[in-house]
């Protein structure tokens, strides 16, 4: 071998050498250098912020450093991901955001402040949850045929809340009117409490919830099931038939959560946090405090984000054109 060509491949196995340690050191030794700050889009008490909390000790034993756990709820999440992608793609910024905001926005804003595909670095999906299909007991209703015939009977008479405008509980109760051919009247709160606090006094008559939110007051009676949104029947209300079960083609609202960073985190930065989000996950008390609040672990990669956003902003994104659905 000539000697030009011997140092040639001398330094392209010197620089091969630095970039596999410099990855190595990356996800090993250097990150993380300080307390990861994970940004909930949600209020304190919702089901992000139950996840996120669940989460955030487990990850933290993986990863060696606190993971703090930061509420910035409000504007359907724009706040916390617009503020998400002016941070530094270091990892230690980290938020655990919904569907809604990387599905449903670009759909429903004009002027979203955030691209989903370019300004933030998919990490890993996290959870899914299903919903239920509530009403008050002073309704009257006792089931989804009740509801579907008195409002075909007094159209717009019914009205449903909803954790905000575009939000998973706004669109799937307006995917449930469509499907059923009825009119309802959409009575927008500040969040899931408020809106599940409107339905058990009676202010309004429905509401699809997440599962887990609803299901200790339709324990105590003080709400109404009416049909489980989701693909399977809960094994908590075993004889709640599905939307599906109960005469209606609808798709399922998907409840899913995801890891995501700021644009631009490295490859070994991201599989550092992926596997700390997988063994959190994995853990026996999580586990347990998954399955109580009815919540899915779905463990997998970046890829599988794209996956979820491609295919529900399909069906999701396909709906809210053709209803106009619009949040300025």
């Amino acid at each position: 071998m000539c000697p030009l060509r011997r140092r040639a491949v001398i330094t392209a196995v010197l620089a091969t050498g630095a970039a596999l340690s410099q990855r190595t050191v990356l996800a090993q030794g250097v990150f993380p250098t300080q307390p990861i700050r994970l940004i909930v889009s949600q209020a304190a008490g919702s089901n992000t912020d139950v996840v996120a909390r669940l989460m955030a000790e487990p990850m933290a034993r993986r990863l060696g450093q606190p993971v703090v756990v930061e509420n910035r709820a409000g504007a359907n999440g724009v706040i916390a991901t617009t503020y998400i992608k002016q941070q530094r793609p270091d990892g230690h910024t980290i938020a655990l955001v919904g569907v809604s905001l990387l599905t449903f926005n670009p759909y429903l804003y004009s002027n979203l402040p955030y691209d989903p595909a370019r300004d933030f670095t998919y990490i890993a999906p996290v959870s899914d949850t299903p919903f239920v299909l509530i009403v008050s007991p002073r309704s009257g209703l006792t089931s989804l045929a009740d509801l579907v015939a008195r409002a075909k009977a007094q159209p717009g008479r019914l009205t449903f809340s909803s954790a905000g405008i575009g939000n998973s509980t706004h669109l799937a109760t307006e995917m449930l009117a469509d499907r059923t051919g009825i009119q309802l009247t959409h009575v927008p709160y500040a969040g899931t409490t408020q809106a599940l606090t409107a339905v058990m006094t009676g202010e309004v008559d429905a509401m699809i919830s997440v599962l887990g939110n609803a299901l200790p007051q339709i324990r105590e009676r003080s709400l109404v099931p009416l049909a489980a949104v989701a693909a399977a029947r809960s094994p908590d209300l075993p004889d709640l038939p599905t939307l599906t079960e109960a005469g209606v083609n609808a798709p399922v609202m998907p409840g899913w959560l995801a890891l995501v960073g700021p644009s631009g985190m490295p490859e070994p930065i991201v599989t550092a946090l992926n596997s700390a989000v997988r063994e959190a996950l994995a853990d026996p008390a999580v586990t347990r405090n998954l399955v109580a609040s009815n919540i899915v672990a779905i463990p997998g990669s970046a890829d599988d984000i794209r996956g979820r956003v491609a295919r529900d902003g399909e069906v999701w994104g396909g709906f809210i054109r053709a209803k106009n659905l619009r949040v300025e």
